[in-house]
């Protein structure tokens, strides 16, 4: 007779042999190219990664936007933009249609291209050539007459921050026919020709009068339009009564320099400012830039302004999930994690990295589900204790900090397996590029996944992925999500998918129900 400790039964579903290999060169399961595709757009800024360089990425993208049709690409692009909050994608997938769909384009273009800096992008990757023309053409020329007119003086205004190209520059390009004498004087302002100043709008003529030292009251213009200007402390107090939501975040220690904070009822609007509700959701406020703002806060910031930006934190990830049951968040904290969460850009790179913002996820399910255990991990897990009561700022400090390895991502689980431990759900938080656990037939987290859901039938795997690129350690199926991106919506999607609402393809399902 056989021996039944070499071929007993193995409960569950069998792990699926890998079929591709990562950019670090460990087995992996490929996505499907809908999948890839919002993988790329989620997380990708197009600029250099830690495993992946720009123009591989940007070839990737249009490869693969070429092989699907133009519907999903569409759809892709208003997630990216709507949901993810990208910039840098969903022009490139927009300047796609308008080489490839007009049609789809005109029903897309004012979501995707909904402030100036999108309006810049998409006019440079259409005219780089990279999607197939150098010029607008005359749909898409359209369409930027069309957004042009349909913008206010103030929208038009705040448009104008920003080069390569400039509003002024793509007014030059496509020669705006205005409806009356005030956009007139303004088109006309923007691009530096003779205009009647008496048209232009009350702001402008502020601005001038105040460059002109005529008056001392500081214009309600973009902040952007100032800080060239030579101020006092009573126009940077005038400023900051003025700023918006994200300028304020942006520009915490500036106020700080230029005394703003010295007048309590300064701080006290700008601490409120920070906290409201309304106006965190209407800047899209992704938690990762609150983490920043608080990180990186000067001495002279009160407290009062930096527990407004903590307030403001728990309004950002309100979608974070509260869980039935056990759940286990397991945070890479390898090497490759310390790259730049939007890549790397010479002169430019973001101070946040990928490490820092799966600490801010995992803390922030923690403080959501007090009962839930984070395990921090590279080629082992790191030991750490965390409050659940600690502020989500403090718990991330305190896990972007862990030492570092190589990336082991099946490890958090084969110690979940050696204790026995039963759960609900577990989160994968990684830029999915394992290695070390290399193995034939299918993935080491596959198979501890399944000696994991042989105790815990109802378990569910997330995956998140915070980098641009085509594998996964874990892959899809009904009780596995990969999901990627840093903004609050993959909260939303874990949720979901906790939930068990989501249906067939998970996230590219959610991407597939968008209406065009």
């Amino acid at each position: 007779m056989a021996n039944k400790a070499l071929f007993q039964s193995v409960r569950g579903k069998l792990p699926r042999k890998a079929d591709t290999r990562n950019r670090a060169g460990g087995n992996a399961y490929a996505f499907d190219d809908k999948h890839a595709l919002a993988q790329y757009v989620a997380t990708g800024c197009l600029s250099h990664t830690f495993y992946a360089d720009a123009a591989e990425q940007l070839d990737d993208v249009l490869k693969l936007a070429a092989k699907l049709d133009a519907a999903f690409v569409a759809k892709a692009a208003v997630y990216a933009r709507t949901r993810a909050h990208m910039k840098d994608t969903p022009a490139l997938l927009a300047a796609v249609l308008a080489a490839r769909d007009v049609a789809l384009l005109r029903r897309v273009f004012a979501r995707v291209i909904d402030n100036g800096r999108m309006l810049r992008n998409f006019v440079q990757v259409l005219r780089s050539g990279v999607t197939g023309r150098k010029s607008l053409g005359t749909a898409p020329k359209r369409l930027v007459l069309d957004w042009l007119a349909g913008r206010s003086e103030s929208q038009l205004l705040a448009d104008a921050v920003g080069n390569d190209p400039s509003l002024a520059d793509i007014i030059k390009m496509v020669h705006p026919k205005p409806a009356d004498a005030a956009r007139a004087a303004l088109y006309a302002y923007f691009i530096g020709k003779p205009h009647d100043a008496d048209a232009l709008p009350q702001a402008v003529r502020a601005y001038e009068a105040f460059k002109r030292g005529e008056t001392l009251d500081v214009p309600a213009v973009p902040f952007q339009l100032l800080t060239s200007l030579p101020l006092g402390p009573n126009d940077w107090v005038e400023i900051a009564k003025n700023a918006k939501w994200q300028m304020t975040r942006m520009n915490l220690n500036t106020f700080a320099r230029h005394g703003v904070f010295q007048r309590n009822w300064v701080t006290r609007l700008v601490a409120d400012r920070l906290r409201n509700p309304a106006e965190v959701k209407a800047a899209r406020a992704l938690p990762y830039q609150l983490m920043v703002a608080w990180m990186h806060a000067g001495e002279g910031i009160p407290g009062e302004v930096l527990n407004a930006l903590q307030d403001a934190m728990e309004v950002a990830i309100e979608n974070v999930p509260a869980v039935k049951g056990k759940a286990y968040v397991l945070v890479d904290v390898s090497g490759s994690m310390d790259a730049p969460v939007t890549g790397y850009r010479k002169g430019a790179s973001s101070v946040v990295k990928c490490r820092d913002v799966a600490a801010l996820f995992a803390a922030a399910m923690l403080r959501r589900n007090g009962s839930a255990e984070v395990l921090p991990f590279h080629t082992a897990v790191e030991r750490v204790r965390l409050n659940p009561r600690d502020s989500v700022v403090t718990n991330a400090r305190v896990l972007a900090g862990l030492p570092s390895g190589g990336t082991d991502c099946s490890v958090p689980l084969r110690e979940l397996n050696a204790r026995r431990a039963e759960g609900e759900l577990v989160v994968f938080v990684s830029d999915n590029e394992s290695w070390v656990d290399s193995k034939r037939g299918s993935t080491a987290v596959m198979d501890e996944w399944a000696r994991f859901k042989a105790r815990n039938p109802r378990a569910r795997l997330a995956c998140v992925d915070l980098a641009p690129n085509r594998t996964t350690q874990a892959h899809e199926r009904d009780d596995v999500l990969n999901v990627g991106g840093f903004s609050d919506q993959v909260f939303e999607l874990v949720k979901q998918f906790s939930e068990g609402s989501l249906g067939d393809g998970h996230w590219v399902g959610e991407i597939e129900k968008i209406e065009l």
